[in-house]
């Protein structure tokens, strides 16, 4: 089990609370970005689109992206470019990944 954290995220150390102590990988994708291949991996285990793991609050996204016509492939180069981007926190398991919003969502994985 991984789950993708920020430690300055709230609703992410909410969900690394409730997960049990031991076994699980935690991945700080600010400081260990994903590429392209694995956030594209990940968005497709999720099952959503590129745009709705997008945190469309971030001063990144509404200063050069928001209102543009954009590709997957530009979203998800968007994300590898700026992790901040990333919806958090996100929890994978061998079969399943899912964003743990509200963070009580990772106690259905357990």
């Amino acid at each position: 089990m991984k789950i993708y954290h920020n430690n300055r995220c709230s609703k992410s150390r909410q969900c690394l609370a409730l997960l049990p102590k031991g076994g699980v990988e935690i991945i700080n994708y600010i400081k260990n970005p994903l590429n392209k291949a694995e956030l594209s991996a990940l968005i497709k285990k999720v099952g959503i689109t590129p745009m709705q793991l997008i945190r469309k609050g971030e001063a990144i996204w509404k200063e050069n992206y928001k209102g543009k016509e954009l590709t997957d492939a530009e979203i998800i180069e968007a994300m590898v470019a700026n992790p901040k981007l990333i919806e958090r926190p996100i929890l994978e398991t061998e079969d399943t990944a899912v964003v743990c919003r509200p963070p009580e969502l990772v106690l259905g994985l357990l």
